[in-house]
């Protein structure tokens, strides 16, 4: 099985290692992806930043080449990611606001008074600088944590660093689709907002801003002004990465310290995504089930492939 799953990063031979072939694809790769990113989002700095990363790994040594090669996954997702700025959702389906909102309020209500609140509103009239602060910490690792995970793998345990990397993109997927099927707008947006449907709204830090504040730093206002799409609430992303992660983490019998840490991010992350309003309890649920939803299929399918 660890053969099979290794093959496509091990078969490169120092001959062809700045061959015509491997500069040719990698060029024309570059290029392509410039040329679309142009015509469908426009030219970024981080476009360059991203493909002098990816071919200064790339030509840099064998050991690299087969680093970037394994992590292209991650970059597949990136893209696809930064490209849904082209199609925004709202234009094939409605988005969902006060529907949401209702039931969310209707399962998860909090009395108060003699109103009824959204978690995401209770938190607003009981936030503290303490949680703001965690909160902030935790949701900044919504990437670098996964990422980690997958670069400990890539060198311990590669045939895990597979189905991790492919777990990965499958959840991002399976998400990527209910954000079209189901547009959906987070708390943040009623609150500021209310519940009419208005295009084109520009990402919002919300309750990390206060983060930002504290530290008097821009770090999720540079985040969120980039936003492929504020109308894709639900699922709660976010919240599927850490539950992947610590499911690989077990599973693979990683160091003790590392899988604590990422045990304690999970109900952090989860909290905070609700604490700062950029989501539901039904987006987080949501986000747990498609972490679910792709660990179970992507052990199946490796059940039936390779079994």
């Amino acid at each position: 099985m660890i053969n099979n799953l290794e093959s496509p990063v091990t078969s490169i031979t120092k001959s062809d290692f700045y061959g015509p072939k491997a500069i040719l694809m990698m060029l024309g790769l570059s290029a392509g992806y410039l040329l679309l990113s142009r015509y469908l989002i426009g030219f970024r700095s981080e476009q360059v930043v991203l493909l002098v990363l990816t071919n200064g790994f790339y030509f840099f040594s064998d050991a690299t080449r087969k680093f970037i090669t394994a992590f292209s996954i991650f970059i597949v997702y990136w893209i696809l990611f930064d490209y849904m700025k082209a199609f925004p959702n709202y234009n094939y389906n409605t988005v969902h606001i006060k529907s949401l909102y209702d039931l969310e309020k209707s399962i998860f209500g909090i009395k108060s008074g003699l109103t009824v609140l959204t978690p995401n509103e209770f938190w607003i009239k009981h936030q503290h600088p303490f949680l703001d602060v965690m909160s902030g910490l935790f949701y900044l690792t919504w990437i670098p944590l996964p990422l980690s995970l997958a670069g400990y793998l890539f060198f311990k345990n590669r045939s895990q660093f597979f189905s991790f990397a492919f777990t990965f993109l499958l959840v991002n997927l399976i998400g990527f689709v209910i954000y079209y099927l189901y547009p959906a707008a987070p708390p943040w947006y009623s609150q500021q907002y209310g519940f009419e449907f208005i295009a084109n709204t520009p990402g919002n830090t919300a309750g990390l801003s206060r983060f930002d504040s504290f530290f008097n730093v821009g770090i999720f206002k540079s985040i969120y002004e980039k936003s492929s799409n504020v109308f894709a609430a639900m699922p709660s992303l976010h919240s599927s990465y850490p539950l992947i992660a610590l499911y690989y983490a077990i599973k693979s019998k990683i160091s003790l310290g590392l899988t604590i840490i990422i045990g304690i991010t999970l109900p952090g992350i989860w909290f905070a995504a609700v604490y700062t309003s950029h989501h539901y309890v039904l987006d987080v649920l949501a986000g747990v089930a498609c972490a679910i939803a792709g660990i179970i299929l992507v052990n199946l399918f490796i059940a039936k492939r390779f079994r």
